[in-house]
């Protein structure tokens, strides 16, 4: 089973266009140690030709370029991406399914329910592709049952309910519902092994402990080191759990929390954010995080399980 991590930015990429924060900044210049990263976005492929893209990002067409294996060039006008699965309804994770309009059929897409009544009405992306290839839609459970995608019979998927929030434009933002955002469990059929991607997530359960503990490895959400990080830039006037996210930093963070994980399970960040510290590979974060046995997704990221 493989992953490739397309994009492990979150919103706004880094640099982000119009952010003359340290790191964007120091980036530009040259004068920090950092990778330039797309809006975030991952593929798996069970068999290497045939991929589900888990997000379509408004980078989706830089991503697709740098991805030889999601343009396979079987005809005049091919793509390995056979489905695309939606984890929550945030404009990063939405927006490039316009892209994605110049297809003969209609595009498999998979979401929740809550999800696809935001991406119908507050942000009409579905009506707006009727106009083009149309949309195949499938609705994923959120009680852990098993996901069966017909263009992809090789994955073995199943989704998880999380806290967190749905995008500032739904009208459940300050009122989230269960299904607004989920994780993926990625099980490799031939060996038992699996993946668990969660590039939002405010709350780390019990639970969500137990499950991440029987994978191999786990993607997790790295938006924000410290919970003030940018309301101390002067950048927001909200914390990182207003927005919907656990900073990595402080009691109860996801560093604490994937500490509870056993030695074996390979910890990956992901989706983070501009402002993050982590970005800078010679930082003390970055150290900190090489400590606790923690790895900071790039672009181009392959993890095979």
């Amino acid at each position: 089973m493989r992953i490739r991590v397309l994009g492990s930015s979150a919103g706004g990429g880094f640099p982000q266009w119009n952010c003359n924060c340290p790191n964007c900044d120091g980036l530009r210049r040259g004068t920090l140690r950092a990778q330039a990263r797309t809006q975030s976005s991952i593929a798996v492929s069970a068999d290497g030709t045939d991929w589900l893209l888990v997000n379509a990002s408004p980078d989706i067409l830089t991503q697709i370029a740098q991805a030889p294996e999601l343009q396979p060039a079987r005809a005049i006008r091919d793509s390995g991406i056979a489905a695309v699965l939606l984890m929550d309804a945030q404009i990063d994770h939405v927006t490039g399914l316009l892209m994605l309009r110049e297809r003969k059929t209609p595009l498999p897409l998979l979401a929740t329910p809550e999800v696809f009544s935001d991406i119908s009405s507050g942000f009409p992306i579905t009506g707006i592709l009727s106009h083009y290839c149309g949309v195949q839609r499938q609705e994923l459970p959120i009680d852990a049952s098993a996901v069966h995608i017909p263009a992809l019979p090789g994955l073995q998927l199943h989704t998880v309910a999380l806290s967190s929030k749905p995008p500032p434009y739904s009208p459940f933002r300050g009122n989230p519902r269960p299904g607004d955002n989920i994780g993926l469990l990625i099980t490799n059929p031939q060996t038992g092994a699996k993946a668990f991607y969660a590039p939002g997530l405010a709350e780390v359960t019990p639970a969500l402990v137990e499950l991440m503990s029987n994978c191999a490895v786990v993607l997790v959400d790295g938006t924000f080191w410290t919970h003030d990080e940018m309301q101390r830039l002067g950048l927001s006037a909200k914390a990182a759990l207003d927005m919907g996210h656990l900073p990595q930093s402080g009691p109860g963070g996801m560093i604490e929390q994937l500490d509870r994980l056993p030695a074996g399970v390979r910890k990956v960040l992901i989706h983070i954010n501009n402002t993050n510290p982590m970005l800078v590979e010679d930082s003390d974060e970055r150290a900190e995080l090489t400590a606790h046995g923690i790895e900071v997704a790039h672009d181009g990221m392959q993890i095979t399980f």
